[in-house]
């Protein structure tokens, strides 16, 4: 055709769109894919949205006990002693990105508060350096780092820890620790102290089984060196995984560095399998509706196959009929996209004017404040999130339109123009 009529296809496309001679179902399929597109891609973005908030929620309440990275002894090698500690402590500390170190110890104990009795974590912390590495401050129900003072055997408890035994401050506990004498005989040892508070961190494995005391009582209590290491806070936690292996080079063959992510590995997967499911599920709606745009083409073309016919009498090319029907397509699902990325990004960031609206409007509360610990909808609105979900559907909707433009374009004139 002559180079005129270049946008012919696209021309004649969106006349197509605009026309309002469609028959009514024809047009009814039109805004069903339309609407299907659109409420797909939202869907997909909320509830994106939506679980990479509680999956920031879930690294912030395993984060508020725990570091990081630790520095802990390597598997069957000896433990440095405290001195070593102390230098290896002093080289961490002056690394770019590092905002924290402090030593620790963990030993396994009994607790025991009569009648009952639970087996427990005890960590020893150094009071004036564990806010450097630890969100402790933020999750302190009673007491402070402060009154763990060193020889007052004071310890904090989980707050599971303290319901269970039945315990409140300044009530008095025995911890059982397990030891091994010089000769390899096992002797428990009991030492009875004293409660300076509780935490409430948001996690059962936290709050239902660990005690924080001074690490100066735990290494009195029995405690090995190889129980001892380091915790580490970074400037993002985010980069734990390529910052600990930077530091890894700077360690002794005898230690290891092991960063959250390992820690909380089967979380994360499993959060992870949670949302490729949840997007395959999502993705079937944007597919159902680019299946309604293969219909409503194929119901177009059967419409317009005398039109179809006159083109090609006049010079139109397969490829140029071809355009014409792929662009009616196009125009229908990519209008169905952008609807649908302006209403899932509008209801994400108004999340918090949502959620009371649907709580008041059907009457119940989404998340009892008595039940969970997170009372609220988190969100976490992440661009390449959009981006890749417009291009999914917008791909999706692209493939819905070949198979009717390329019926479209073997209409054969003579054939459609017999009975004309």
């Amino acid at each position: 055709m002559p180079g005129v009529f270049h946008p012919f296809a696209p021309f004649v496309g969106l006349r197509y769109v605009r026309a309002r001679t469609h028959k009514f179902f024809v047009s009814f399929i039109t805004w069903v894919s339309l609407l299907g597109v659109g409420l797909g891609v939202a869907a997909l973005i909320v509830i994106l949205s939506v679980m990479n908030g509680f999956e920031g929620e879930l690294r912030d309440q395993l984060l508020s006990l725990s570091a990081h990275a630790r520095v802990v002894p390597a598997a069957g090698a000896s433990a440095p002693d405290l001195a070593g500690w102390d230098a290896m402590a002093a080289t961490l500390r002056a690394q770019p990105g590092v905002t924290g170190v402090a030593p620790y110890v963990e030993v396994q104990a009994l607790a025991v508060h009569q009648p009952d009795m639970l087996p427990v974590v005890l960590r020893g912390i150094d009071p004036g350096r564990e806010n450097t590495v630890s969100d402790i401050g933020k999750v302190l129900r009673d007491g402070s780092l402060k009154e763990l003072l060193s020889g007052a055997d004071r310890v904090l408890v989980g707050n599971v820890i303290a319901r269970q035994l039945g315990i409140a401050r300044a009530d008095t506990l025995t911890l059982l620790i397990p030891t091994v004498a010089a000769d390899g005989t096992p002797t428990p040892r009991l030492r009875e102290v004293q409660a300076a508070g509780d935490f409430d961190a948001g996690m059962q494995e936290q709050d239902g089984a660990l005690l924080l005391a001074n690490i100066t009582d735990v290494l009195a209590m029995g405690a090995a060196a190889s129980d001892m290491g380091l915790r580490l806070r970074y400037t993002n936690a985010l980069n734990a995984p390529a910052m600990s292996s930077g530091l890894r080079r700077l360690l002794p063959a005898n230690l290891q560095i092991i960063d959250w992510t390992v820690d909380n590995a089967s979380y994360f997967r499993a959060i992870r399998i949670e949302k490729t499911m949840m997007s395959l599920i999502l993705l079937l709606i944007v597919a159902v509706a680019a299946f309604n745009i293969v219909a409503m083409l194929v119901m177009t073309v059967t419409d317009k196959r005398n039109d179809i016919a006159i083109l090609r009498t006049l010079g139109a090319s397969p490829r140029t009929v071809m355009g014409v029907f792929m662009t009616q397509g196009l125009v229908i699902g990519w209008a169905g996209v952008a609807m649908g990325v302006l209403l899932g990004v509008l209801l994400t960031v108004n999340m918090n004017h949502v959620e009371p609206f649907l709580e008041h409007t059907f009457g119940f509360h989404l998340f009892d404040p008595e039940v969970y610990a997170v009372t609220t909808i988190p969100t976490d609105l992440q661009i390449r999130n959009v981006v890749w979900i417009a291009v999914a559907a917008l791909v999706l909707t692209l493939l819905a339109t070949l198979y009717p433009a390329l019926r479209a374009s073997r209409v054969p004139p003579a054939e459609a123009l017999r009975y004309e």
